[in-house]
């Protein structure tokens, strides 16, 4: 693309949209910086996409303001959708056509016309060798990594990623955030939503979403270390239900949870494993046995959201 970004190339301020009745985004107010990898993350339906179509100019703010690339997302929509580029979660495909035909399309549509550009796109995603084939035909992943090359054979300065690697398997997922972040070492910024925690690990920064709105953002390590004050801890006990109901009832216990065969808990910073072990053993829990956790994204979002239950 012609001339670079500027330094800040996401700005919002007090962003929201509303549905009749139904808020879906709620006073959003952040920055992003050139070359950042940040996740926009949080549960279906906390306002990720509606956030993404309002930058995007495919929905009209019902209030706030925001600019993109430094230009203006109610008044300049066309300039900033040829300088960006768009994932959405449905893939835009056209299955009846072949992986370089739907490559050719959009690359036209951005004004692309060198058939060395898009043959540059299928080997950076990995699909040289198979742009013959329907995209109706592909498997999800191979659908992915076409999805994506359409979103970047115009070499956008900015890449918007809605949902990007929803139902594929996890290595697949993984080659999907190497692609990212190849992208991201060349100068692309990238806006990444997802519902995955395991996957915010891999952003530079991080904004957690529920309920339309954005409750914090930052680092995945500073949001362990501020968003959480006590400490979290690995819960082995039998039954686990029961276990998870003594836990919830705990005085010094502020969150518990299920975590596969075992229990998770944030505990107040005074409270420490012997303690919480007889107290779950006075409880009629038979030998449990409490481990000390790293905290993780999950923890924080939890602790979080557990701020707004009650909330308007």
């Amino acid at each position: 693309m012609v001339g670079s970004p500027p330094e800040i190339v996401i700005r919002t301020a007090e962003l929201s949209k509303h549905f009749d009745d139904f808020t879906a985004v709620d006073r959003v107010s952040f920055e992003v910086r050139s070359g950042e990898v940040v996740g926009y993350l949080g549960p279906n339906g906390s306002g990720k996409t509606t956030t993404i179509r309002m930058l995007l100019g495919l929905l009209r703010p019902s209030s706030g303001s925001a600019s993109v690339l430094g230009l203006d997302i109610e008044r300049q929509t066309e300039a900033i959708r040829a300088r960006v580029g768009y994932m959405s979660q449905k893939f835009a495909l056209y299955d009846d056509l072949t992986g370089w035909e739907n490559l050719d399309f959009y690359a036209g549509v951005y004004g692309v016309g060198e058939p060395g550009r898009m043959n540059e796109t299928l080997a950076r995603v990995g699909l040289a060798g198979k742009e013959r084939e329907m995209a109706g035909s592909l498997p999800l992943g191979w659908r992915q990594r076409l999805a994506l090359g359409i979103a970047i054979v115009h070499r956008p300065a900015l890449l918007f990623l809605d949902e990007p690697t929803s139902g594929v398997d996890p290595v697949t997922r993984r080659a999907f955030w190497d692609l990212i972040y190849e992208l991201a070492e060349e100068g692309t910024t990238c806006f990444v939503t997802t519902h995955y925690m395991d996957e915010a690990e891999y952003c530079g920064r991080v904004g957690i979403m529920r309920r339309g709105r954005l409750l914090a953002m930052d680092t995945p390590t500073s949001l362990r270390q501020t968003m959480l004050s006590g400490r979290v801890w690995e819960v082995f006990a039998e039954p686990l239900l029961p276990a998870l109901e003594t836990l919830e009832t705990l005085p010094g216990v502020r969150q518990a949870s299920l975590a596969g065969d075992h229990l998770r808990a944030v505990t107040l910073p005074g409270l420490d494993s012997v303690e919480l072990e007889a107290a779950l053993k006075a409880h009629g829990i038979a030998q449990p046995r409490v481990v000390e956790a790293e905290a993780g994204l999950e923890d924080v979002f939890l602790a979080l959201a557990g701020g707004l239950e009650g909330a308007p």
